[in-house]
């Protein structure tokens, strides 16, 4: 731990005296650093405390680090506006995409607990996903995941009609083909069995959600209502005056055009 912050501090040190000059691929440098070591709060005071030099900004404004670190200060202190903003007036590659999705469901899984005043389940996130989907920066259009979960869907139905109660074995088979946990299989069949009692009870009347989302629902990790990008810690912070002089600092950069951030 102390070697980690001693690395820091002698990359930083440089950067303290705002008297000399640094460059573009050294502020990079940094961000991807800080980035790395996930020190959010220190790279949010980097970035605030940076020179607002047009010429250094336009510079900084097409590398796609700064624009990620961006986005992630923004997170850190709530200020979703701008999260959003950068994320869909920037196009990132995939290197970026994985945690750009997190912070992109994260953001708007936690405006919806606030507005509802309670904690999402399943179907609620589900619901989120659906109403805001992620923009095309952050997300190639594949579709592949709606075409694998119906073979999924198929293949489950098809052992539960023949053993509504499979073994650990049979479940772990189930896993390995369809690319769930063995978990998620006996989440499924547990939440199936309940589904087609509570149906059978209430004389075959069709249940509200639909299929895509009983599907979400079924595979659900028992005990587990939080998001599949755990690894975000979720801070609820309102804005601060740091995120603001940083939003201030890139204004002029943002509102030129959108940015292509892919390798050519």
């Amino acid at each position: 731990m102390n070697k980690q912050t001693n690395k820091l501090s002698n990359l930083l040190s440089p950067f303290m005296n705002h008297t000399q000059l640094f460059s573009a691929d050294q502020i990079t440098k940094v961000c991807e650093t800080l980035e790395e070591a996930g020190d959010i709060d220190r790279l949010s005071r980097f970035l605030w405390s940076l020179p607002s030099f047009n010429a250094l900004w336009e510079s900084l404004s097409r590398r796609e680090s700064i624009q990620r670190a961006r986005a992630l200060v923004a997170f850190h202190v709530g200020n979703f506006r701008e999260l959003y903003n950068l994320i869909e007036k920037n196009r990132f590659t995939k290197a970026s995409h994985s945690k750009l999705q997190a912070l992109w469901l994260e953001a708007h899984y936690q405006e919806a607990e606030r507005l509802r005043g309670r904690s999402l389940g399943p179907v609620d996130k589900y619901r989120v996903r659906k109403k805001f989907p992620m923009p095309r920066t952050i997300w190639d259009g594949e579709q592949k995941t709606h075409c694998f979960k119906e073979r999924t869907r198929n293949l489950l139905r098809e052992c539960y009609l023949d053993d509504p109660y499979p073994n650990p074995s049979k479940k772990r088979q189930l896993a390995s083909a369809t690319g769930l946990t063995p978990t998620q299989v006996g989440n499924w069949f547990k939440n199936r069995r309940q589904r087609d009692r509570a149906a059978a009870a209430k004389n075959g009347r069709q249940l509200s959600q639909s299929e895509d989302e009983k599907f979400e629902d079924d595979i659900e990790e028992d005990g587990d209502d939080e998001n599949v990008f755990g690894s975000l810690e979720i801070v609820e912070n309102n804005p601060s005056k740091a995120s603001s002089l940083v939003s201030a600092n890139w204004s002029n950069a943002d509102n030129t055009e959108d940015l292509s951030l892919e390798n050519e």
